[in-house]
């Protein structure tokens, strides 16, 4: 077998089938389980490079171009060369080639998921596929019975629903018309395509799209003409899947709304849903993503077969769908609110980087993290004060693990005492860690989500404090108003980006700030005396982080500006909206300590 250009390590094969020859590419060891990944229009194996390259290291593998495509031939003539039944024929006679005894799991992009629906719906490959993992392309035959039911029963809903995907499928009208998508296709689009894919969908610049594109997207026009009005029109009654099936459906596809998959349970139960704040090419934008979910899904179906029991490393919180795989940071993380928030995601089945300046505490943070459902966690020990280790942790994060899909800045210390007892060292001291902690994190992390052009979200942990004034704590409350405003005005500049940003403002949690809080103008005895006071006040309040953490992924799904978390904080909040001067008035009393 000769090495594929463009593909690292991958091995090429050659696949005769239905008067085509179809070119396989082969990525790592072929004694473990076969993953099969299918391109989409108009693309050709190399869109899926970068997935395939993350899963070779667990997997065998396996890309091939689809008739027509890349270095596969064409059929002749084109013309009913490429209906869903010669593209099972295709695959079928791929995976005897390549796995010959055991069942693939296969993998579907666009088109590429589009005909895996029928490999997995149709009697004739039963017990050729392990399970099926779709994006960006639904079935036909579904899409033909979601069709048939607005029109049978057209509520205002169901059109606008109607209406709605039309307007998205405008390329599928203009792909039917005879001769001018070839020649557009082997003129100027073709030509201007990869510009265009990098300008619209921030697809990085790189192999992908091969030379091939021109005559790969004229004969690709023929998927369509093959096969979409003859489905649409009698769609199949019994395109059940008989494999188990993962669904991600990225929410900015601007070629497939989100309603289509709304009834896809009845086609296939046990469906595993993903959510994925992206655009339509995902193994080009999101490989790291993508191949996380698939590696999930292919061991969890791998262990179902081989009689392993369920454990507690499968995601099962309530957020799973929306998290599930995502790259999380969190500061902080190794005790309190930052750890029990890193939990939270894990229990979402997010991978999880638990930063925090104790490297005990962090590793001890990334290890019940796993446990508890993160597919990966990893420690990583840094002082959020220090720009260059965090300049240093942001490129080692891009790196080894990818871009942070969600950050959160909760790294914090408390500060007491009043404005004359607050020494300058004091200052700077809690304005570096609350302030400039936060600055660091969103001005390096930000970046690169919006370089990355896909998304995200960013919180920050301020406190009640931000906007409940108090003589007792004029640094600590100067500290967390800066980063409520600093959150505020970072969520107007990047709204345009698609990347959220949240100001979470606890109240009295039950954390061990109160242990570790510095107390000004007092000597080291009172000071440990008001700790311990502190601590027994905030345990009598006894609001755990827990419930802070399940308000941060909330306001992350629901894209919340600023939350208070606690009654108290809460209540705070009105004053200072609706009554300020009570809450000045407030602001004067001792605090009991």
């Amino acid at each position: 077998m000769a090495e594929l250009k463009g593909l690292a390590g991958a091995r090429e094969r050659w696949v005769s089938t239905g008067g085509v020859e179809l070119c396989v590419a082969e990525l790592g060891d072929p004694t473990r389980p076969t993953v099969v990944l299918v391109h989409g229009y108009p693309d050709s194996k190399e869109v899926w490079s970068e997935v395939a390259e993350r899963l070779a290291d667990r997997f065998h593998v396996v890309l091939y171009d689809v008739r027509g495509h890349g270095r596969s031939t064409a059929p002749t003539p084109l013309r009913g060369g490429f209906t869903l039944e010669k593209l099972t024929d295709d695959f079928l006679a791929v995976a005897d080639a390549v796995s010959p005894d055991e069942p693939v799991h296969l993998v579907g992009h666009d088109w590429g998921s589009v005909q895996s629906w029928e490999f997995a719906t149709v009697r004739r490959t039963e017990g050729r596929i392990a399970s099926f993992t779709s994006m960006s392309g639904p079935s036909l035959d579904h899409f033909g019975h979601w069709i048939k039911k607005r029109m049978a029963r057209p509520t205002p809903r169901r059109v606008g629903q109607l209406l709605g995907q039309g307007a998205k499928s405008w390329y599928v009208y203009m792909l039917h018309t005879p001769v001018l998508p070839e020649l557009a296709w082997r003129g100027p689009l073709g030509k201007r395509w990869p510009k265009i894919l990098e300008r619209m969908e921030k697809v990085p610049a790189g192999d992908y799209p091969t030379p091939s594109l021109p005559s790969d997207a004229a004969h690709g026009a023929w998927l369509y003409r093959d096969n979409v009005r003859a489905r649409l029109s009698r769609p199949r009654a019994d395109a059940y899947a008989h494999v188990p099936v993962q669904l991600v459906l990225p929410l900015g596809d601007i070629f497939l709304s989100q309603r289509l998959y709304d009834e896809l349970e009845l086609w296939a139960p046990g469906l595993v849903r993903r959510t994925l704040p992206a655009k339509h090419w995902v193994p080009r934008t999101r490989p790291d993503q993508l191949s996380a979910w698939i590696s999930e899904f292919v061991l969890a179906n791998e262990e179902r077969e081989a009689g392993v029991p369920a454990h507690r490393t499968k995601a099962t919180g309530k957020h799973a769908e929306r998290f599930g795989g995502q790259l999380v940071l969190v500061t902080g993380a190794g005790s309190g609110i930052g750890r029990a928030t890193a939990f939270a995601f894990a229990e979402a089945g997010a991978r999880v980087v638990a930063v925090d300046r104790d490297a005990e505490s962090a590793a001890r943070t990334a290890e019940m993290a796993q446990l508890i459902g993160a597919p990966q966690a990893w420690a990583e020990t840094v002082d959020v004060t220090d720009e260059q280790a965090m300049e240093k942790l942001a490129e080692k994060v891009a790196a080894e693990y990818g871009i942070v899909d969600v950050l959160v800045n909760n790294a914090g210390i408390g500060l007491s005492g009043s404005f004359f007892d607050t020494t300058p060292e004091d200052w700077k001291k809690v304005l570096d860690v609350n302030l400039w902690g936060v600055i660091h994190g969103c001005r390096l992390f930000g970046k690169q989500m919006a370089e990355r052009g896909q998304g995200g979200h960013i919180v920050n942990t301020a406190s009640a404090a931000a906007f409940q004034p108090s003589k007792a704590l004029p640094a600590y409350s100067t500290s967390k108003a800066a980063v409520l405003m600093l959150s505020e005005c970072l969520r107007a500049e990047l709204a345009g980006q698609g990347i959220g940003v949240s100001a979470i403002c606890p109240g009295l949690v039950n954390t061990n700030i109160t242990a570790t809080a510095r107390f000004a103008g007092v000597d080291a005895e009172e000071e440990k005396r008001r700790q311990k006071k502190s601590s027994r006040l905030y345990g009598l309040r006894n609001y755990p982080p827990e419930k802070v953490a399940d308000v941060i992924l909330t306001a992350i799904v629901r894209n919340q500006a600023v939350v208070p978390v606690t009654p108290e904080a809460r209540g705070a909040h009105l004053m200072s909206r609706f009554t300020p001067k009570a809450l000045r008035a407030v602001a004067r009393l001792e605090p009991p300590l």
